[in-house]
């Protein structure tokens, strides 16, 4: 556009601000509803299914929390990439595909996301079941491999699907969610497949109990620092396209010439929303 602000709500307006640090908490609070959703069902999940015995199957259970994240990424991926995730945001960041002043207001969206669906599903059906927390069940260090591997290969599906992400489209939250799905069913008699520590920190700060809560922060921070490491082998630096996943823009600028003033900055939609987790 050839001087002035974009106008309101065209494709210019959004990719202004994308770049505008005032309109952050758009993000933000989105990484809070976003982790608030993700979170009630995949610890809601079971603790319903606790406390009213034969109400949902342990794979329906496992399975609830990766359809939530495929509807949450087609929802409100262009808002903010919706990693829900600070394992997420942490291997976005070490890619450098996020920048790195944005992680902690991420991070700190996504646990406040997680404490209070916690807390609203403890109103709802009590202290049962571990409140759907995320428990080792062959031993403290079995679990912590368990979500290293399966966090790692997590990260490593979400970048990949983001370096790709005109050629993969909205395949990619199909992705996400297939692998959250197969890691659920063969992680969870491990270590619950958390692969998030606002879904394990969230339920376990809510009954009290925060013995093992490490495993679920070490765990997948480490999975994400593989992840980001098989990411720059396999494809090197990170794309555009990548970048504007991690961010939620997914819209491409380019030059055209316009009469006058020499040229007109303008956005063009990629029309998918980004992979996210």
């Amino acid at each position: 556009m050839s001087g002035g602000r974009p106008r309101p709500g065209s494709l210019s307006s959004f990719v202004s601000d994308m770049a505008d640090p005032s309109e952050e908490w758009r993000r933000v609070c989105t990484e809070l509803l976003g982790t608030f959703v993700l979170v009630f069902v995949a610890a809601g999940a079971p603790a319903v299914g606790a406390r009213f015995p034969g109400s949902i199957s342990t794979d329906a259970a496992v399975v609830a929390p990766a359809l939530a994240v495929i509807g949450l990424v087609y929802a409100f991926g262009d808002v903010s990439g919706m990693h829900i995730n600070p394992a997420v945001t942490i291997g976005f960041a070490l890619r450098g595909a996020f920048p790195w002043h944005r992680v902690p207001a991420y991070v700190v969206a996504q646990l406040a996301g997680g404490v209070a669906a916690a807390a609203l599903i403890r109103s709802l059906v009590g202290v049962v079941g571990h409140l759907g927390a995320t428990t080792p069940g062959g031993g403290d260090w079995r679990a912590l491999v368990t979500e290293i591997t399966l966090t790692g290969m997590l990260v490593v599906v979400i970048l990949g699907t983001s370096y790709g992400a005109k050629i993969v489209g909205h395949n990619g939250a199909l992705a996400v969610g297939g692998w959250i799905a197969a890691a659920g069913l063969v992680g969870s008699p491990l270590s619950g497949a958390s692969m998030n520590p606002a879904r394990s920190i969230g339920p376990d700060l809510i009954r009290g109990d925060m013995v093992n809560t490490w495993i679920y922060v070490v765990g997948p921070i480490l999975g994400a620092v593989v992840a980001a490491g098989i990411a720059t082998i396999l494809h090197g630096r990170p794309s555009d396209a990548e970048r504007r996943a991690a961010e939620g823009a997914t819209f491409t600028l380019r030059r055209i010439a316009t009469p006058g003033d020499g040229g007109e900055t303008s956005a063009a939609a990629d029309v998918t929303p980004p992979p996210a987790r």
